[in-house]
């Protein structure tokens, strides 16, 4: 697979949504969760797998831990051609699967909803030389 394949496939899932970051990092989401990492300087790919695969994969040539991640099953492919397309595709909507289902504890995806703003009280701060007395308090009456 090439960039725009796995960009397209990693789009293609609901509720997916990529945003660069550190540099030259497309990073593919599901809510605020990252599913799929893709190295656009330096081509490579970053996605999590499920602990036996995990073991599996990075007995592999090309494949390694992921940095920073790789200890919660998180694997680097060197090369995008590390993996055939097909398996590839496979790991990637897996990625995506389990992402969701940590994010929704029920096991499936939801979409993210909308919070509505709470008002929160503020708390005037009074200025400087200010006596602090409510502008509605009463003030003493001179006779």
């Amino acid at each position: 697979m090439n960039v725009d394949s796995i960009r397209a496939y990693c789009l293609s899932f609901p509720g997916a949504s990529e945003k660069l970051q550190w540099d030259d990092a497309l990073c593919f989401k599901v809510g605020k969760k990252m599913f799929a990492v893709l190295g656009l300087d330096r081509l490579r790919l970053t996605f999590k797998c499920a602990p036996e695969t995990f073991a599996e994969l990075i007995e592999r040539e090309d494949i390694r831990p992921a940095p920073y991640v790789g200890r919660y099953q998180w694997v680097m492919l060197d090369r995008l051609d590390a993996l055939r397309d097909a398996e590839l595709q496979d790991l990637i909507r897996q990625s995506f699967e389990m992402v969701a289902a940590k994010r929704d504890k029920s096991g499936g995806y939801k979409p993210p909803l909308r919070r509505a703003k709470t008002s929160k009280k503020r708390r005037i701060k009074p200025k400087p030389g200010a006596t602090g007395r409510s502008r509605f308090s009463r003030r003493p009456t001179s006779s």
